[in-house]
């Protein structure tokens, strides 16, 4: 939950915060800042397009959905796109680096009520939406229309009262004991101005909205147009490449993927039960699971992505992954994903459909539409049980998610033209145009592989590990290690066993170095043999019982000393392991007492042969 000041913060005048960025090309003055839009345009472009589109972006969030919505005019260089910003969303920072990053053709909103377009498309209402003369396509910036959002006095608009929905402003004002509101999008108080449609096309994903839209704003429903969903579209386009997916997000094989999606707000996921995150990080085992946190650009840009870095620190030195809000690294997620765990904002849905199986760490009942399929699905899906091992839930969620028609059902909900937005889109852009369509099909494209993840940097010391050790059924009865970062460790939840816990020499909490069982310890000096080194170790971790070296010959091994003044070494066969893994077998080899000389062992989705030499 934000703080007094940082509510003050997002409650300041949308033109006190813009003023501090860089200006709006042209703002205020007559001249076009496009080329397009000048007298002599002919002289100056290079292409002669012959439709101009207006994209309207609301901020970081409505801007990815538009790029989405705008793809169906690629190739064609008869349209040339030019993006303006309504300049009406509390959370408009990042707009402008987004804009610059992606070299879009800018003009200011002043600009943009001035001038003509051919067409206009928006991913969200609000702003003077009203003003802008072209015809105007609405499409939702999520999966359908599932929230409520009321509209404030002036909220909306960067001037007091304009676009609000004074008595005056020809929207039914509804009366004590009348109806709830539709879902935002869906409802007279977004649609109309002054008692008169705002839009000339209201994009619809799935044929059950036109029906909520008889209720909200049955004016609006001869406007309306299903059309489908391009998100989903390209994300079951990628499903086939789910390998490549993962690859690119660098997870190894037998290594599984949590997906956390939180929306914004205090009934979001990370507004209610940011908990939950290192929960996730704390008792998944570290070598069997990655976490990927997907959040809102609502988060990022209402409270600053340093902020929110800040406090997920923890989280992120133990391996979470965070990827910036602006990319599309979280519909590879999706799709690579083998669980989620979320809240009402739309990544759950779209996970839901595609058929990951998943719970809900929170749920925002009071903002969901009734009868949307986020109320469905928020009545479908088990939630997060505090006390009950995250693991066990997931496997649980996983083996009710194969039978469940229900969720199947709901996911069907998300797009009633599966796989033919691209197409449905194209031929409404270009009917409200008055231009034929390129003859080549308007096909979804599977999602772009992500760029690999900026590197978080991480100090020299690994963070301390609890090792749960046992055997694996079958011939070789392999050694199987489980570890979990010890310092995210809260309430118990059954998750561990018996653990031991694994620190590394230097480890800057004396509360893990007084009571580790095993010290990593760096390699001794040239004249140090490894008794006087662990001598040494010993006399620094009061509660140490062995102390392991990396090979000093740099082989693929370990050398390992305890209190008792056993050594034991060993080498590694086919693949090599860390030397934490190696010093956790010597640890249970040397406390069973067992004579083993060759250890199988089994980490997440690796397996190796630890031979003892001495």
């Amino acid at each position: 939950m934000p703080s007094a000041p940082c509510a003050r913060l997002i409650d300041r005048p949308i033109d006190n915060l813009i003023d501090r960025r860089l200006p709006m090309p042209y703002a205020g003055s007559s001249r076009p800042s496009h080329i397009l839009l000048r007298d002599d345009a002919g002289r100056w472009a290079t292409a002669a397009p012959e439709r101009t589109v207006l994209g309207v972006i609301h901020n970081i969030t409505s801007a990815t959905r538009l790029l989405d919505l705008l793809a169906p005019f690629e190739g064609d260089s008869r349209v040339h796109v030019v993006f303006t910003c309504t300049g009406s969303s509390a959370f408009e920072n990042g707009t402008r680096e987004f804009i610059a990053a992606r070299q879009l053709p800018w003009i200011s909103w002043e600009e943009a009520k001035r001038e003509k377009f051919d067409l206009a498309v928006s991913s969200s209402r609000g702003g003077e939406l009203h003003k802008i003369n072209a015809p105007l396509v609405g499409a939702p910036h999520g999966a359908g229309y599932n929230k409520h959002l009321s509209r404030e006095p002036g909220a909306g608009s960067r001037e007091p009262g304009a676009g609000s929905r004074e008595p005056e402003a020809g929207s039914r004002k509804p009366e004590a004991g009348s109806r709830k509101p539709e879902a935002f999008g869906l409802d007279a108080e977004w649609l109309t101005h002054d008692g008169k449609l705002i839009p000339s096309a209201i994009v619809l994903s799935h044929d059950e909205q036109r029906d909520r839209l008889r209720r909200g704003c049955p004016e609006a429903v001869p406007l309306s147009v299903v059309a489908g969903d391009p998100c989903m579209d390209d994300l079951r386009a990628g499903l086939p490449f789910r390998a490549e997916y993962r690859a690119a997000l660098g997870l190894t094989p037998g290594r599984k993927l949590l997906v956390l999606t939180s929306t914004w707000g205090p009934h979001s996921l990370l507004g209610a039960n940011m908990d939950l995150v290192r929960r996730a990080l704390a008792e998944l085992p570290h070598d069997e699971y990655r976490v990927l946190a997907a959040v809102h650009p609502n988060v990022w840009y209402g409270h600053g992505g340093w902020q929110l870095r800040a406090w997920l620190a923890p989280y992120l030195r133990s391996g979470l992954l965070l990827p910036a809000p602006e990319t599309d690294t979280w519909k590879a997620a999706l799709v690579a994903a083998d669980a989620f765990v979320g809240d009402h904002g739309s990544l759950t849905l779209y996970a839901a459909a595609l058929g990951v199986p998943g719970l809900l760490g929170a749920f925002g009942d009071e903002v969901v539409a009734a009868g949307s399929p986020m109320s469905r699905l928020g009545a479908a899906l088990p939630r997060v049980a505090p006390d009950v091992p995250l693991g066990l839930q997931l496997r649980r969620a996983a083996a009710a998610r194969a039978g469940d028609e229900r969720l199947a059902a709901i996911g069907d909900l998300v797009t009633s033209r599966p796989m033919r937005a691209a197409g449905l889109l194209r031929r409404l852009y270009y009917e409200r145009m008055e231009l034929d369509e390129p003859e080549s099909p308007a096909v979804p494209r599977p999602v772009a592989l992500p760029l690999p993840l900026p590197a978080e940097r991480y100090g020299p010391v690994p963070p301390p590990m609890f090792v749960d050790v046992g055997l694996r059924n079958g011939p070789d009865g392999a050694m199987v290690l489980r570890r979990y970062v010890a310092a995210l460790q809260g309430a118990v939840t059954g998750h561990l066993a018996d653990p031991h816990l694994v620190v590394a020499e230097g480890e800057p909490d004396g509360r893990w170095a007084g009571a580790a069982d095993v010290v990593l310890a760096r390699a001794p000096g040239p004249r140090e043999t490894y008794r006087a080194a662990a001598e040494r170790v010993f006399a620094g971790h009061g509660g140490c019982w062995l102390v392991a070296f990396p090979d000093r010959d740099g082989a693929a091994g370990c050398v390992a000393v305890t209190r008792d003044g056993g050594m034991l070494s060993g080498r590694w066969e086919g693949s090599a392991m860390d030397l934490g893994v190696a010093a956790s077998a010597f640890y249970a080899v040397a406390v069973a007492g067992a004579e083993s000389r060759v250890v199988p062992v089994r980490v997440g989705g690796g397996e190796g042969v630890l031979r003892v030499v001495g």
